[in-house]
């Protein structure tokens, strides 16, 4: 039966009503600071790799700059340090979260202001500790400003949070990319990331204007941090030294797993980690192969970059903004369910245009398409997913563990990706990418009814309300 006007009137309004989430000051906010995290990313890498090879630099030197990332892959290490320490002088003036963005944000743009000043061709060292610099303390702000993220709205507004950060970080990219190496090509490369190092400015004028939110802390969490006095006890007799140093260690790095496994049990809390480096198992596994399939397909550059770059990019960046409406809107299961969803019908469309034999632009878009809105989809919902089930009192810790272990499964599959194209062909290989989605499928039935976020995680718009849910000032 056709919906009588009234109601599809009445349906539009409420996902219309979804979508003013993202006026929410905290929300516009996160575009921001999502811009200052992307900026140094391809500045430290892929732009870098350009200006070395002009300057004449090896490529098996260059082919090292690669390690710096490493401090990405690593950011649990020092995350208790961020989640802990208090800053002198700035943590009174800013608060925790606030405080250490600052540093963070103050020490890339001295890093890349640093490596604007250096000559590779003459010296590389100067340009590698700088370089190396610069990715610390990226890691840091993205630390910090996860921590922020998820202590500053309610669970709702999460996928909003994450949404305009996504947006943030790619136009940063494309600053820090396409961006960088026009001014290069104009004005040099010192005179590129010195602008690039001035552009570090729009997150440290965020960071100053936002309010430190305020994070509650329940009666067993209090009780947990118990742990650190008894190991205290028992250990009276130590020198005060090492008192301190282990008091810093129980409460920093084994409260928050004692507290993560103790809230939902070794069984829910296992199977959520393993849900974590599954759910964008597929889109791992075959994303190393979609370029090399292009050019196996017989698509040209020009088709390439017009559909990857262009239409790709503009359909992400959709894809974003709905994942943040659709956890808005119909709650946080569903959304993930929706994000496999789309996982699952990308791999099978990539599958299903590798069976055609002529190169179709209307193919390509079709299935670049589909792909770039599940990547969106799935970011967006995973990552208020893994914000959900931090502790307020472990914030920065337990969501830099959480966001290490999501790309381990991936990134190690996708390293195979090659051998398995090679053995059975494009055809089979996206239907064995599709199949992956099944596992990730199966674990989130079986957390649905296991985790509160999950199976309780409301809409932000109830049926009878009428305006969004309101995070607060600033």
């Amino acid at each position: 039966m056709t919906p009588a006007p009234a109601t599809r009137g009445g349906l539009i309004a409420r996902w219309w009503r979804s979508a003013a989430i993202y006026r929410q000051p905290r929300v516009i906010a996160m575009l921001f600071l999502g811009f200052s995290s992307g900026l140094p990313f391809l500045l430290v890498f892929s732009t870098l790799t350009v200006w070395l090879r002009q300057a004449g630099i090896e490529r098996a030197t260059i082919g090292m700059f690669a390690w710096v990332g490493i401090a990405y892959s690593f950011e649990f290490a020092w995350s208790p340090v961020v989640d802990r320490l208090r800053l002198p002088l700035l943590h009174r003036l800013l608060g925790q979260r606030r405080s250490w963005m600052l540093l963070a944000q103050i020490g890339v743009g001295l890093g890349l202001a640093r490596v604007a000043a250096t000559q590779p061709a003459a010296a590389i060292a100067p340009t590698a500790g700088a370089t190396l610099f610069v990715a610390l303390c990226s890691a840091t702000q993205d630390i910090a400003m996860n921590a922020w993220r998820i202590e500053s709205v309610p669970l709702p507004m999460q996928g909003a949070m994450a949404a305009t950060y996504q947006v943030g970080y790619r136009i940063a990219m494309i600053a820090g990319g396409a961006g960088a190496i026009a001014i290069a090509a104009g004005f040099g490369w010192h005179v590129s990331y010195a602008t690039m190092a001035a552009l570090t400015g729009v997150g440290i004028v965020t960071t100053l204007l936002v309010r430190e939110p305020v994070p509650p802390v329940t009666r067993a969490e209090q009780q947990r941090e118990t742990r650190v006095v008894e190991w205290l006890e028992r250990r009276s007799h130590w020198p005060k030294s090492l008192q301190r140093i282990g008091e810093w260690f129980i409460g920093a790095v084994i409260c928050p797993m004692t507290e993560f496994f103790g809230r939902f049990g070794a069984r829910v809390a296992l199977a959520a980690l393993a849900f974590f480096g599954l759910y964008q198992l597929a889109e791992f596994a075959m994303g190393a192969m979609a370029n090399p399939f292009y050019i196996d397909h017989h698509y040209t550059l020009e088709q390439i970059a017009l559909v990857g770059k262009v239409c790709g990019y503009t359909v992400g960046i959709a894809g974003v903004f709905l994942g943040g409406v659709l956890v808005a809107r119909i709650g946080l299961a569903r959304s993930l369910a929706v994000g496999l969803g789309a996982s699952l019908l990308s791999n099978l469309s990539y599958a299903l245009l590798a069976t055609t034999h002529t190169a179709t632009l209307l193919g390509l878009g079709i299935a670049n398409g589909i792909d770039n809105l599940a990547l969106s989809l799935q970011g967006v919902t995973l990552v208020a997913f893994m914000s959900s089930l931090t502790s307020p009192r472990y914030t920065a810790t337990q969501y830099a563990l959480f966001a290490s272990l999501f790309a381990l499964t991936g990134k190690t599959l996708e390293g195979t990706s090659g051998f398995v194209v090679q053995r059975i062909g494009y055809v089979h290989f996206f239907l064995y990418t599709a199949s992956l989605t099944l596992p990730a499928a199966v674990l989130l039935v079986w957390l649905w009814r296991r985790i509160p976020q999950v199976s309780a995680a409301e809409p932000l718009l109830a049926s009878g309300s009428t305006e969004p849910i309101d995070a607060g000032p600033g």
